[in-house]
């Protein structure tokens, strides 16, 4: 269906390329009297609690009158510790209703990160959970969900704050993967653009029934959270992601949008004893973002999930955060493809060996405003209004954009480029491999030469030099992994990607009987 045709159903316009008024606390305005349900909160499996619209809009204006009891002040910081739950997603948009600036914080972080995060933004106040109380700072100033929370909001009206062009709505962090982690400053007006674009552009209807498992912290949820309300669908939100929740979620609610990284995906198509037994025909999208995803995961997806379109999304917390969506023209996207730019947006590839590869740079109203206190990092990321990503995408005839990788994922091996994505992508064509992750190891010779990571496909069998020969013979020789480990299941880091420094300890482990690893192993 044309995406014209369809503004009228869900009763959203396509979004201009520009800023929109308002405070993002609103974001579902349009539904908020509706006694149908917005959030079915499954942090409690035993005792799921379903919230409406109108109850949750009652719930945000309570925590922003009890933000100001408390003398927390319009442009205040105060942090987010928590799994999943609707206190978290009123806390969220409460927050920013009175003009407090909720600053998420992944949960899987050691206790010195979380310190650095809440005193680098200066928070006032931390929500938490009573089991993750051990990792906010001594002496901060703490309100529990299932504990004070109830005594600490305040019910009532409350009139939300209008905010300016600048004022700045959510301040999450990266991830601090090559660094200490970085506030991203982004706008309401910016982010109202985004919620915008991402209900219209994925023709978000309010039958629709979207599954959150990804965590709160990370913008694959917020995106989520933000699509599904803006747009008055119903959201199952998990406190976590758990394979065998998930699957059964996806029966129990008749999902139609499900979503996630595509390690989650990868861990939910290999539960085929699950997936027999659950009807999944309701679900017409699956969409996966914020890491790469194999052909193979595509292949497999429309064999497990037949009505659904796998919808590859791109996606990075400080560039929209998704800046890439359908043609302009309805040309349908080639499976793989992270999309074009919305109408009215530009992206660019730069320093490409080729003009249609190399480093993307994005302009659209959703960029992030800046760096917190981080002045000299925002100079070298935002540039004459354009954002560089650091992400190395090539384009086709058509416009589509594809992924390759990031400009520090690439390696030098022997003086030649390698992207891990293209040897994950090759193996997974292996008809015993459901799931590879390639990573540079340091060389006396080569520089750095790649590992890899393997889990294979239920009752299949591969040795390591089986892998190695297989690349060997389809791939680039410079490519081929010099050493192949197989793992049960790949560790999960906070954001449900990839665990790569325990991948590392895992390569670099001594072998014992008590070792997760083995190398030529049977996974059945």
């Amino acid at each position: 269906m044309p995406l014209s045709a369809h503004t009228a159903a869900n009763g959203i316009a396509e979004p201009e390329a520009r800023g929109y008024a308002g405070n993002l606390g609103l974001l579902f305005a349009q539904h908020a009297r509706a006694d149908h349900a917005a959030i079915v909160d499954l942090h409690d499996a035993a005792q799921p609690r379903t919230v409406s619209f109108r109850e949750l809009d009652a719930l945000c204006n309570a925590v922003a009158r009890g933000l100001k009891r408390a003398g927390i002040a319009a442009g205040a910081r105060i942090a987010i510790l928590s799994l999943n739950r609707i206190e978290f997603v009123a806390t969220l948009l409460g927050c920013m209703r009175a003009g407090v600036v909720p600053v998420p914080i992944n949960i899987k972080l050691p206790a010195d990160a979380v310190v650095y995060i809440v005193n680098d933004a200066g928070a006032q106040l931390i929500f938490t959970e009573p089991a993750l109380r051990r990792l906010c700072p001594a002496g901060a100033t703490v309100v529990e969900f299932g504990g004070d929370f109830e005594s600490f909001i305040d019910h009532g009206d409350y009139t939300a704050i209008e905010p300016a062009a600048d004022t700045v709505a959510i301040q999450p962090y990266t991830s601090g993967s090559t660094g200490r982690p970085k506030g991203v400053l982004l706008t309401h007006y910016g982010q109202n653009w985004s919620r915008r674009v991402l209900a219209w552009s994925r023709r978000t209807l309010p039958h629709d029934v979207i599954l959150v498992a990804a965590p709160l912290y990370h913008k694959n949820a917020l995106n989520a959270i933000k699509q599904g309300l803006t747009a008055g669908a119903m959201l199952p939100l998990l406190p976590q992601f758990n394979v065998e929740r998930y699957i059964d979620a996806i029966g129990r609610y008749r999902c139609t949008v499900i979503s996630g990284v595509p390690t989650m995906t990868s861990m939910v198509l290999a539960r085929k004893d699950l997936l027999a037994k659950t009807d999944v025909s309701s679900v017409h999208t699956v969409m996966m973002g914020s890491a790469p995803a194999s052909l193979q995961i595509l292949r497999d997806l429309k064999n497990d999930f037949p009505n659904a379109e796998a919808l590859v999304v791109y996606g990075v917390t400080e560039g929209g955060p998704v800046p890439l969506g359908p043609h302009p023209d309805g040309k349908p996207r080639p499976p793989g493809s992270i999309g074009v730019p919305y109408r009215g947006t530009e992206a660019k590839l730069i320093n490409g060996a080729l003009p249609d590869e190399g480093e993307l740079i994005l302009k659209n109203p959703g960029i992030l405003l800046g760096y917190h206190n981080m002045p000299t990092e925002t100079a070298k990321r935002i540039r004459d209004g354009w954002y560089y990503s650091g992400d190395i995408c090539r384009r086709d005839a058509d416009g589509f954009y594809w992924f390759v990788g990031r400009t520090d994922d690439m390696f030098v091996c022997g003086g030649e480029n390698i992207f891990p994505i293209e040897v994950v992508s090759l193996l997974e064509k292996h008809p015993a491999v459901h799931q590879a992750v390639v990573l540079p190891f340091a060389h006396e010779i080569k520089g750095q030469v790649p590992y890899a990571f393997v889990v294979l496909r239920a009752d299949q069998q591969a040795s390591e030099e089986e892998l190695k020969s297989y690349t060997l013979e389809h791939g680039a020789a410079y490519a081929h992994p010099r050493r192949v480990f197989f793992l049960e299941r790949m560790p999960l880091a906070g954001t449900n990607k990839i665990d790569q420094a325990a991948l590392r300890q895992i390569a670099t482990a001594t072998h014992s009987e008590n070792s997760s690893l083995t190398t030529g192993a049977t996974h059945g």
